[in-house]
């Protein structure tokens, strides 16, 4: 599998494209403000098209771009049922000034792609030449997921803004919600084999063993204080 990453937007986000081995397309995962250049750029560069654009969840710094690929290529981006009103609404899950700041740098007001597609967490994602489990994970926001593929025998879990190496991500902007938040540490994200490789949104790659070993959000006292 062909793998690359980029940071881009305000907020330094992690952009990811991947297409399989001798595959003609590729997959983004997470298309924040000012990646489309780079990614077009890359897929330009090994002759690819794209697949489709698949979002761990719908706040704006993380899909601000999908329309924008996705409809160059007439491809589909893919959402949690529960996420797919941020896509034009991102106020109601940021603050509002966040948002605000945000959308002003959009070069217009939020959009729905012309090809949305849901997630169906009951059956594995086949896009583009690979194979997703899609695994919900609220708590950060109410559509976040993790999304697993594997590569030979290496294993990836995208994990958006619910795990980060060393954290997690806030629930304290509007429809966080934490002991969902707590949940989804305990059952999904604690359920992952420590050979996973951790891709987060934000910040540096990392593994579950790392993270099963040091990340004090994935402690038993953490996990277990569902309020």
């Amino acid at each position: 599998m062909f793998i690359a990453y980029f940071v881009a937007g305000p907020l330094q986000n992690n952009c990811y494209l991947l297409a399989p081995d001798g595959g003609d397309r590729g997959i983004v995962i997470d298309a924040p403000l000012g990646a489309s250049e780079t990614v077009e750029r890359a897929l330009a560069e090994h002759g690819l098209g794209l697949a489709g654009v698949l979002l761990t969840h719908g706040h704006i710094d993380h899909c601000a771009e999908a329309a924008r690929l996705a409809d160059a290529h007439d491809a589909p981006v893919l959402v949690s049922a529960a996420d797919r009103v941020l896509l034009t609404r991102p106020e109601l899950a940021l603050s509002p000034e966040l948002a605000a700041q945000l959308v002003a740098l959009l070069p217009g007001p939020p959009a729905e792609p012309r090809r949305v597609e849901l997630y169906d967490p009951s059956r594995p994602l086949s896009i583009g030449g690979l194979r997703f489990t899609v695994l919900p994970a609220p708590g950060h926001t109410p559509g976040s997921v993790l999304l697993r593929t594997s590569t030979g025998d290496d294993e990836i879990a995208f994990t958006g803004d619910v795990l980060f190496a060393g954290s997690i991500g806030r629930t304290d902007f509007p429809a966080g919600d934490d002991p969902a938040m707590r949940a989804s540490l305990r059952d999904v994200v604690r359920e992952l084999p420590a050979r996973v490789q951790v891709l987060p949104g934000h910040g540096p790659f990392s593994t579950m063993a790392d993270e099963l070993a040091t990340n004090p959000y994935l402690t038993d006292a953490y996990v277990e204080a569902l309020s």
